[in-house]
This record gives structure tokens, sequence and C-alpha cells, in this order.
């Protein structure tokens, strides 16, 4: 029975991990899967969004922090809006800049601009308290649930001791269901809007600008108005690993974790489907938890075994894509109901 109570906590642990994931490729999959913009800078709304969220919501400035802004302690829904709303305003202004950019070129200037955020996070330590991170970032209701159970555990002695360790983890549970419900309220959202006659004329800019265009359609401001909502819902997904981690550091966004890997999630779960950039989401964040397990069995270093991990990421996501060319789901085609 420990052993039992010891997978479903990690279980717990590695599906809030994948959801967050999952929001993160839902907003890719705005900007590339529907629309054809090439972004490579993920990690750079990611973080901001978490750190925006820290400092809206969190604590302030302690006495060995080098920071001197934010920790305005306001209620967790409002650090989420404010992610997003700070992640847009950013986009916004990086798209008027680069959204006429060609595909190679827009990745490239997002990259920059992305590495150039990680360096502000890492080095403005009066804004983000530099590598010693921000801490003590609370989580919604994080108090409430744990008075609850240590009353009841308290009340209740005798509970056994795999019980215990389950309801001690109870917290954990609760993010999970109110991230599932996040997941699933965003993405019922994005299959209206994106069957719109909004999400009809960013499929036809990614399959022709021009004939869009030639259709009266102003190309650059879809291109731009994708671009923002993508970069929000990257925002929002770094409040809630603010929230959940409840310790930031410029280590978590770097750009393997931050844009490599969001990347691979929605190519092999099918790019232009939201039900395929959450299954990709939890797909590989599976198969990479996965490879931690079979590279400590062998007689590697870690930074060996770190190196091989991300070769086997590789050599799957090759494979996923010789055998399903346009990912796991593929793009669904959309029929009027006339012609049904």
């Amino acid at each position: 029975m420990e052993t039992l109570v010891g997978i479903l906590n990690y279980l717990v642990f590695f599906s809030i991990t994948a959801g967050i994931y999952a929001v993160l490729t839902l907003g890719l999959n705005i900007q590339w899967g529907y629309t054809g913009l090439f972004n490579i800078g993920i990690a750079g709304f990611y973080a901001v969004g978490a750190y925006t969220s820290a400092l809206i919501s969190g604590p302030p400035p302690g006495s060995l922090d080098w920071r001197i802004f934010g920790g305005w302690m306001l209620p967790f829904p409002i650090g989420l809006l404010g992610s997003a709303v700070v992640a847009a305003i950013l986009a916004l202004f990086i798209g008027w800049i680069t959204i006429r950019l060609r595909e190679d070129y827009l990745a490239i200037a997002t990259i920059g601009i992305a590495e150039v955020l990680r360096l502000i996070v890492k080095n403005e330590a009066w804004l983000t308290n530099g590598v010693w991170g921000i801490k003590n970032i609370p989580s919604p209701l994080f108090p409430t649930i744990q008075r609850g159970v240590a009353g009841l555990l308290a009340a209740h002695p005798g509970f056994p001791d795999w019980a215990r360790r389950l309801l001690e983890g109870a917290y954990n549970w609760f993010y999970l269901a109110f991230l599932l419900l996040f997941l699933l309220a965003l993405y019922w959202l994005l299959e209206r809007i994106l069957r719109s006659p909004w999400g009809r004329v960013l499929r036809a800019i990614r399959e022709d600008e021009v004939a869009a265009a030639a259709q009266g359609k102003n190309v650059a401001a879809f291109k731009l108005q994708a671009f923002v909502l993508g970069a929000a819902l990257m925002g929002m997904a770094g409040s809630l690993y603010a929230h959940y981690a409840r310790f930031l550091s410029v280590e978590k966004f770097e750009p393997f974790y931050g844009t490599f890997i969001v990347w691979v999630m929605l190519v092999a779960g099918g790019s232009g489907n939201n039900k395929g950039a959450i299954l990709g989401a939890f797909l590989i964040w599976g198969l990479w938890a996965a490879t931690d397990f079979l590279t400590g069995y062998l007689p590697f270093t870690d930074v060996q075994a770190s190196a091989l991990r991300i070769v086997l990421v590789g050599v799957i996501l090759i494979t996923i894509l010789i055998l399903r060319p346009r990912g796991l789901l593929g793009e669904e085609k959309f029929v009027s109901r006339m012609l049904r």
C-alpha cells in the first residue's frame, strides 16, 4: 500500500507539470498550428508570466533579498490575470516590430528576445532577485487545505500510515483538479474561437498569405492578434507554475525546458489540433520522465545521462514523424454544416 501511495503522489505531480506544459502548448498551437508564426521565444513569455504573478501575488522583499519591487500579496486570480496581461502587452510590442518578418527571421528574432528576457531576469536583481530567485510564493487556498488536513489527522490519530501520507498530499490533488478544470475551460474556449470566422482567417493566412490579403484581410493585424493571444496563454502557464512550485529561479526557464520541449510536444501531438497539443504535452513529458528512470540504471554521469535523455526524446520525435508525419492526431478538417 505504501508503494501504491507513492506512485499515486508521483502521478499527481507528473500530471500537474504536464498540465502546465499543455497550457504552453495550446498557446504555441495558436501561433504556429493555426497561424504559421514560428515563435522560438516561448521561454521568454513563460518567464514573464511567472515573475509577474510572483511579484503581484507573492510576498514582499525579505531582509536578505536584493529586489525592491513587488510583493503586493494580491489574490491569485489577479496574479493569473496580470501575468496574461503583461505577457500580452510584451507580445504586442514585440509583434508590432517583428510580425512582418518571414518565418525563419521571426524565429531568429523571437529566440533573441527570449534570451534578452532571460538575462534580464538573471541580472536585474532589484526586480527579480536575480539568481537567488523569489521564494515563498503563495499557492491558492494552501493554508486552508493544510489546516483542514492537519485537523483531520489530529482528530483521527488511528489512521494508517498510508492514509496519512495520502492526506498529506491533499493540496496536490486539489491543484491538479483546479488545473484540469482550467485546462478544460481553456480548451472549450479555444475551440469556439478557432472554429469561428476569426479562426478560419488564421488558417487561411497560414496556408497562403497572398490569397488571404487578396480577400481583403489585414494579414499583419490577424498575425499580431494570434501572437498576442498565444503569448497571453504562455504567461498564464508561467503563473500556474509559479504558484505551484512556490519558488522561481532563472534555471527553470532555460531554452530546453521553456521552448524546445514545448515544440516537441506540439509536433508530436499534432500541430493545428488542440486535442493533439494536450496529448503531446502529456505524452512527451511522460517519456521525458520515463527516460529519467531508465538512464538511472546506466553507468553514466549526470551530464552524460542528461544528454542521452535529449537524444532519446529526439529519436522518439523522429519516429513519430516518420510514422505519423502530421503528429499523432493531426489537424482536423472542418466541414461546413451546409456541406454536411
